[in-house]
């Protein structure tokens, strides 16, 4: 019998979805009698993808299911914190065989929600006050599109176009209209009517533009067709067909500025990256970013310990002992320190600074306030402001 090939929320908290060698390090540990054994855990980051400096860091939420219930203590930066090499993302401090066999699960929820966030966030640093629309659910498993879109969204993306994801965060899910409905209806004109004539005003009218014809004259077709109730036009153009897209966008622009359709936005999606946004952001007004959102550089989160029974310690290359990353409130600095050795103002400024690493978790119990993506998503935005711009090595 045909089935999904997913795994359910159970076999993820009971650590089926584990690899096999925590749970034989679990098994001779209690044989052993060393399952008690104290450790703190690091979750850290020690080399970005190429091009990198930063990250964003998302699945908190997640790990906090996870680990809720069991006999841990968890402090962790809050969710949509732009983090950079080194620094502890979230330690787990308890007995080692009460939580150890989750490390992949763990590492897991963090990579993937965090390098999609970091995307992101590298898009919409990219495109300023421009909209970003995640348009890649079709890149990935549908059992992990609601996640998916979450953290796109987190990372601040303006919306999403999947339905899972948008009714998770609370959202509107928003979209254009595909070639099919299009061809199904012969001709162009015909369909954008049809999609005018069924929608609710509160959907907007967005007509995809490249189907049959050159861009520039379906684009001014569509405004004739539609008027003052056109939102934009949308080039989809593939990369066979593309040409030099900014030619292509700056000839529409022109025709529909010079028939007096101003207000139309122009909408671009099909192989939009972060640094394709930075080249258009000046002719482009809303960018759909699919497959470069969902399947992103790994951001390669670890989980190492650092502590064994109250005593610093570490594997070859990491930094023993537990720390706080301290960040500066004014000029955005960091300074990572050993626990305990805090400092008041920041070394470079003088500023107040905070400390990034709060209590998430304490004996199993969730003791932290979970926000609402939109609020996670504003927390993040105010960050991109302090960071560099992409092409200036952001």
């Amino acid at each position: 019998m045909a089935q999904f090939f997913v795994a359910s929320e159970e076999d993820i908290k009971n650590g089926l979805t584990t690899d096999i060698y925590y749970v034989r390090t679990r098994e001779v540990l209690i044989k052993k009698g060393l399952a008690d054994t104290k450790v703190a855990m690091d979750a850290h980051v020690y080399s970005f993808p190429k091009g990198y400096t930063w990250a964003v860091l998302a699945g908190v939420e997640e790990v906090a299911k996870l680990l809720e219930g069991l006999k841990v203590d968890v402090y962790a930066m809050d969710e949509g914190t732009v983090f950079r090499l080194y620094q502890p993302l979230l330690r787990i401090e308890g007995a080692y065989g009460e939580f150890g066999v989750l490390e992949t699960t763990i590492l897991g929820l963090l990579r993937h929600s965090s390098s999609i966030a970091t995307k992101a966030a590298r898009c919409k640093k990219a495109a300023g006050d421009k909209l970003v629309i995640s348009f890649g659910v079709r890149a990935i498993h549908p059992a992990i599109a609601p996640m998916a879109d979450r953290a796109a969204f987190i990372g601040g993306c303006d919306g999403v176009a999947g339905i899972s994801g948008a009714k998770l965060i609370g959202e509107k899910p928003m979209g254009t209209i595909p070639h099919e409905l299009v061809i199904v209806f012969g001709d162009q004109v015909s369909a954008w009517k049809a999609f005018d004539e069924v929608m609710p005003p509160d959907v907007p009218r967005i007509a995809l533009c490249d189907t049959w014809f050159d861009e520039r004259a379906e684009a001014l077709m569509a405004a004739q067709s539609l008027g003052a109730k056109l939102f934009g036009v949308r080039f989809d153009t593939p990369s066979s067909r593309r040409g030099d897209i900014r030619r292509i966008v700056e000839e529409a622009r022109w025709t529909l500025n010079i028939h007096g359709y101003t207000n139309v936005k122009i909408v671009l999606s099909a192989g939009i990256d972060e640094y394709a946004i930075a080249k258009l952001k000046d002719v482009v007004d809303v960018f759909g970013v699919g497959t470069a959102i969902m399947f992103p550089p790994s951001v390669d989160i670890a989980l190492d310990i650092v502590e064994l029974n109250g005593k610093p310690v570490s594997k070859r290359g990491k930094m023993p002992g537990r720390k706080q990353v301290y960040r500066c409130l004014n000029c955005f600095h960091d300074e990572l320190k050993p626990l305990g050795l805090k400092i008041e103002k920041c070394p470079k400024c003088g500023g107040p600074v905070e400390e990034l690493l709060k209590p998430l978790i304490k004996n199993g119990e969730i003791v932290r306030d979970l926000p609402k993506p939109q609020r996670i998503r504003e927390y993040l935005l105010k960050q991109l402001d302090k960071l560099p711009n992409i092409t200036e090595g952001g």
